[in-house]
């Protein structure tokens, strides 16, 4: 499951690669921050673009909830959804049929766009990260889901079965956040498809030689270390591993 990202390009950086306007001119300086590691428990703010105004990057809460929330509610509800994953990720199987996506699979699509993400590869119990990157300059499209609640929006990221390169490495859960090509993110956020083409995309597999991919720090995972880094993104080789 994806619950690690980073995100080091500038705001003006995704706007050109996206042809979008950031939302609000006073968060450029705090997104320009780059962030070399995002824990999704944390439920930081992260910049997608919506289905509902496609020519904007918007601030959203990593984390989806209800719309019935209230957003004086949702540090108590993220306490409790942790034991669900947080809404940090969505399984692409139950985008037609979960209470909590059912709702947005056809009017609140999203992308994320992240610079990389972390996946844990499993080797005799012990979990080691490893980060995947573009080849290409710019930002990954990961597809997403979005609510509203009040003046604050929440989103998850979606996943599938894992291809044969993310089955190899996140080899104990093996899935992986679905990826969108330059094409299939525009159509993802077309308000005019129908469930036949939404399920269509959920089932692409983005294409495994646009990606690299590495062992990283160990820091990753461990709260109490401060992994939000340059460092973070860099290889790190492991004896005992033969990926």
């Amino acid at each position: 499951m994806c619950f690690h990202t980073s995100q080091i390009q500038q705001v003006e950086q995704i706007e050109k690669q996206y042809k979008v306007k950031l939302s609000d001119e006073s968060q450029r300086g705090l997104f320009d921050q780059p962030r070399y590691h995002i824990n999704g428990f944390t439920h930081s703010q992260l910049l997608i673009i919506p289905q509902e105004k496609p020519s904007v990057l918007a601030a959203a809460t990593w984390g989806i909830a209800p719309e019935n929330q209230k957003v004086s509610e949702l540090k108590v509800y993220y306490k409790e959804a942790v034991k669900f994953g947080g809404g940090l990720n969505a399984r692409a199987e139950k985008a037609f049929v979960h209470f909590l996506y059912r709702p947005s699979i056809f009017t609140k699509r999203c992308i994320v766009p992240v610079s990389a993400f972390f996946e844990p590869h499993d080797h005799k119990g012990k979990k080691y990260p490893f980060v995947f990157k573009p080849k290409s300059e710019g930002s990954l499209s990961l597809a997403g889901l979005y609510t509203r609640i009040d003046n604050k929006v929440t989103f998850t990221l979606l996943t599938q079965e894992a291809s044969p390169l993310f089955a190899r490495i996140h080899n104990k859960k093996n899935r992986q956040p679905i990826i969108l090509n330059v094409k299939q993110a525009d159509h993802w956020l077309d308000n005019d498809l129908k469930e036949e083409a939404i399920a269509n995309l959920l089932k692409a597999h983005f294409d495994e030689d646009q990606l690299n991919t590495h062992a990283v720090s160990t820091d990753v995972f461990h709260p109490k270390v401060n992994s939000d880094v340059e460092e973070i993104l860099d290889r790190v080789e492991y004896e005992e591993l033969e990926v």
